[in-house]
């Protein structure tokens, strides 16, 4: 890398802005030739230029204006990432569909999603939904729109047929897979790829199922069984849980982000205890909160200077 300096401008909200822009990525960034430069909403974005490249979290239609006026005047400028390719990961049945397509080479290990339905409104009763389609009680409910905002972090576990009732439509239902208590956050940041693994819902068994109420909250999931209280036993859990393999994570990670089209995002993955090398996919987030990674500023800023010589090569080209 030439001793050139490169302005990476960025736009995040608030909340985002102060896990992810520390003086520890800023600083480390610093010194490896990358400028982290905040982009000023109030003021043109072409106004505030030149930018090698640009990172954002935000989708409204005066940023996205924003950005294509002045992808047009600055075209060797990198956009990370392009809003349509983020807004694909905004809806929970569109987000996964790219999963089945994967064609992962590993000869132990397969990847899938677990079985899930979108349901449109009350013209069915939901059990119906569910049984037409071949899915089981215990089911996870989520809103199909999945932006960030508290209304789509509402979920729940939806222990028996009653605490349907309770759900109102448009609505996606989710087959509820026991994975041993722990799932596997994958984070992405171009090539660079970091698995860890992170506590879950706990398994539920069959005479535990007819103990537990018609339907929990995630918010109140940790009060879903005394047993599962301890824990010093959920530490253990985790620790003695086995990673999945690095070659298997890692090619599942890039043909992800091949698919997606996308540079910044994790995903949630978990093992099936029923096929112990078959994993699944149940979610996949843009822009996730890196900042829980560990040593993150080092793969973060790996991968601004992994852009920093696809600008130098755009320019040369």
């Amino acid at each position: 890398m030439s001793e050139r300096r490169f302005r990476f401008g960025y736009v995040l909200a608030p909340k985002k802005l102060s896990s992810f822009i520390q003086d520890s990525l800023v600083n480390h960034a610093q010194q490896q030739g990358i400028d982290l430069i905040p982009i000023d909403l109030n003021k043109s974005l072409i106004e505030q230029g030149p930018f090698d490249c640009i990172f954002h979290k935000l989708y409204g239609p005066e940023w996205r204006k924003q950005l294509e006026e002045f992808s047009v005047q600055n075209p060797t400028t990198i956009i990370i990432d392009p809003i349509d390719a983020i807004e694909k990961l905004h809806n929970r049945i569109s987000m996964l569909e790219v999963v089945n397509e994967l064609k992962i080479t590993q000869e132990n290990e397969t990847i899938g999603v677990p079985l899930q339905i979108f349901i449109q409104e009350n013209s069915d009763s939901l059990l119906d939904h569910i049984t037409r389609q071949g899915l089981d009680f215990p089911v996870i409910a989520k809103p199909l729109i999945a932006n960030g905002t508290a209304d789509s972090h509402q979920m729940y576990l939806v222990l028996k047929p009653a605490g349907l009732e309770e759900l109102k439509p448009p609505i996606v239902l989710q087959e509820f897979v026991n994975h041993g208590g722990v799932i596997f956050k994958v984070y992405v940041a171009g090539e660079h790829v970091k698995c860890v693994k992170r506590r879950s819902l706990p398994d539920i068994s069959e005479e535990k199922l007819g103990t537990l109420e018609n339907l929990i909250a995630f918010s109140q999931i940790s009060n879903l069984t005394a047993q599962d209280q301890n824990d010093d036993s959920f530490a253990e859990l985790i620790e003695n849980a086995e990673m999945p393999p690095l070659g298997f994570v890692t090619e599942v990670a890039n043909q992800l982000r091949d698919a997606l089209k996308l540079h910044l995002f994790n995903f949630d993955m978990i093992r099936d205890t029923r096929a112990g090398n078959r994993y699944l996919v149940i979610d996949i987030n843009y822009f996730p909160g890196y900042a829980k990674m560990p040593s993150y500023e080092t793969i973060l800023t790996a991968f601004f200077l992994d852009i920093a010589r696809q600008k130098q090569s755009n320019e040369s080209g």
